[in-house]
């Protein structure tokens, strides 16, 4: 057994996902315990720097260090508080927050291709909170940068959790989507077959498998812009999607909104905030200008939009639709969205990883501690399928303290 720490602050920018771990067996022979779980949330002016740069503000190389190094020492706390009860961890897997994302193969966020090919450009992820400061101020050996190996071999970077998912959520006699609702969406789809147990370790890397993954658009970033612009800064999100719940969306802005490419372009693909952000925001308000909407009325609409995009990239994307969906991230707690997933996806069963035996609130933390454990037993941590990588390879960079030197 490996006690290990998982760290990651999602694209909502809502605070760092703690999760403190127990982690048994590789693979085929996984499990984990959540020992405990705990979101800390950035000081407010730090996250408002934070989302705007995700925004495409600049900054000096300074101010880039700077801000690298204040939401390395946030994560530092995160993970000494985190273990303030129990022993001490012997490893921290530490995603990171991500200020920009770019796809491999593009020119740009508003033009989407499939995976990368001979002489495409090579994707580039940046997550700052750097893994060495970690290391340095908790005593524990810290992996991080998760997403560069998957890059350099041609992926995209992510999503990088599917590979766990299929590890602890797979079931024998069902296939089963799990429904990632973070600021952006994204998707593990396990065919009934993929259940790791009996299995060698090899076939899960198997292009035959049946494991596949992808985000899905925005879940919660143009919710939470919405939210922001209409309260005037006096909220950050809809809790429980109540405000949204009270008003009509309208199905002729879906529709237009549902035009962007990248809904249409098949996987592997990855999005973040350079293409759902404050920009699409701003082009999304402009469109609902003309059907003189509420307030609620657009919430209802960007919500809608959500619902859709998952819905229809099921039917595109998928060999079958699953016979269950278990949510995940903050957005499975939006009752309103997941009210309105479950109208949308009927007769499927839409439930929550917390209802399979995964919290909804850490699962993402829990992975990056199993992605860190796998990372220091030299066991590979993608998926090439899902990525679009050309090879499994070892995910993250090694941070070791000072401690392990004398």
């Amino acid at each position: 057994m490996t006690r290990v720490i998982g760290l990651i602050s999602g694209t909502s920018v809502d605070g760092i996902d703690a999760a403190l771990v127990d982690v048994v067996g590789s693979q085929t022979d996984l499990k984990v315990q959540l020992v405990a779980g705990k979101t800390f949330p950035y000081p407010p002016n730090l996250r408002s720097q934070i989302l705007s740069v995700c925004s495409g503000e600049a900054l000096s190389l300074t101010e880039l260090a700077e801000l690298d190094d204040a939401i390395a020492q946030e994560f530092a706390t995160a993970a000494l508080t985190i273990q303030t009860e129990y022993d001490q961890a012997e490893l921290i897997g530490s995603h990171g927050q991500t200020v920009y994302h770019r796809p491999s193969g593009k020119t740009s966020m508003s033009s989407y291709s499939a995976a990368p090919r001979p002489g495409s450009e090579m994707g580039y992820s940046l997550q700052l909170g750097r893994g060495a400061l970690i290391a340095q101020l908790t005593g524990i050996t810290t992996v991080s940068n998760f997403r560069s190996a998957d890059i350099a071999a041609g992926g995209q970077g992510a999503p990088l959790v599917p590979i766990v998912d299929a590890c602890l959520l797979a079931e024998p006699n069902r296939s089963i989507c799990i429904q990632n609702l973070g600021g952006i969406g994204n998707v593990t789809y396990l065919p009934a077959t993929s259940k790791g147990e009996n299995k060698d370790e090899s076939e899960i890397y198997s292009l035959g498998n049946g494991i596949l993954g992808w985000d899905t658009g925005p879940a919660n970033s143009l919710l939470d812009l919405a939210v922001d612009h209409f309260s005037a800064g006096t909220k950050i999100c809809d809790e429980g999607g109540a405000w949204a719940a009270s008003g009509t969306p309208c199905q002729a802005l879906v529709e237009d909104w549902l035009a962007e490419e990248f809904f249409h372009q098949p996987p592997p693909k990855s999005t973040g905030r350079e293409l759902f952000g404050v920009d699409y925001f701003g082009r999304c308000l402009v469109k609902a200008s003309a059907y003189n909407l509420s307030h609620a009325d657009v919430l209802a609409t960007l919500t809608e939009l959500t619902v859709a995009s998952i819905v229809s990239s099921y039917q595109s994307f998928l060999p079958a639709m699953p016979d269950r969906v278990l949510l995940c991230g903050g957005g499975s707690h939006n009752l309103y969205l997941k009210r309105r997933l479950q109208a949308q996806l009927h007769p499927v069963e839409v439930l929550t990883t917390s209802e399979a035996g995964l919290s909804v609130d850490f699962k993402e933390a829990i992975a990056f501690a199993v992605l860190a454990q796998w990372r220091v037993r030299g066991i590979p941590g993608n998926l090439p399928q899902v990525t679009g990588a050309i090879a499994p390879v070892l995910l993250g960079e090694i941070n070791s303290c000072w401690h392990s030197w004398v």
